[in-house]
């Protein structure tokens, strides 16, 4: 009896070993994985990057022109008369480039920061311009308020964006890319960043 409990005990033994992964393997497995995922996170930071400058470069035009078309900050009238048509031409702007950034694949922290903070500034963004809209469509003597606050909104969005560009220009530098600005000002409103002044891809 005692010699088949021991028979048995061995054998268990045996098949645990056999069947259990060895530290090299487990090594080699788990090489793997940060491989592919340092593969995919690459991929995703050339992506990311591509999208920031093409989203940067369609809300421009809306950034300046919700600049030019609100009143001063003192209370003086706007610099340039915004017409429907051109509120036209910002609102399917801005719809193109909010549906764009609603994709948000799953990669690194650090990618993921710089991915929902441009997401969230082009959302910011829209609401500012929906602001700056229903103020336009009421009598005079009551849109001061809600031009207030459309100019809030858009500062707001402009320095969302420039955290999230700050980010960016990290994690391009960190996957060997060097510096990529992609911010939507060239002057720090609000204390908005514009870039550490290195050149491209240095």
């Amino acid at each position: 009896m005692i010699a088949l409990m021991v028979a048995a005990a061995v054998g268990l033994f045996i098949g645990v070993l056999i069947a259990s992964p060895t530290d090299t393997d487990t090594d080699t497995a788990v090489a793997s994985l940060q491989e592919a995922e340092a593969k995919r996170d690459a991929a995703q930071v050339v992506e990311l990057t591509a999208l920031a400058r093409s989203t940067a470069q369609q809300v421009k035009p809306v950034v300046a022109g919700l600049k030019a078309g609100l009143p001063n900050t003192d209370g003086g009238s706007a610099s340039t008369a915004v017409t429907d048509k051109q509120l036209a031409v910002w609102k399917q702007i801005m719809v193109q480039q909010v549906e764009r950034h609603k994709d948000t694949p799953s990669g690194s922290t650090a990618t993921n920061v710089a991915r929902n903070g441009l997401r969230n500034a082009v959302s910011q963004l829209s609401i500012a311009l929906d602001t700056f809209a229903a103020a336009r469509a009421l009598p005079s003597g009551h849109q001061p308020p809600l031009f207030a606050v459309a100019s809030r909104q858009r500062l707001l969005a402009v320095n969302d964006w420039s955290v999230a560009a700050t980010q960016l220009d990290q994690i391009n530098i960190d996957a060997g890319h060097g510096h990529q600005h992609v911010y939507l000002t060239d002057a720090p409103e609000g204390g908005a960043s514009v870039g550490d002044g290195a050149p491209e891809g240095s």
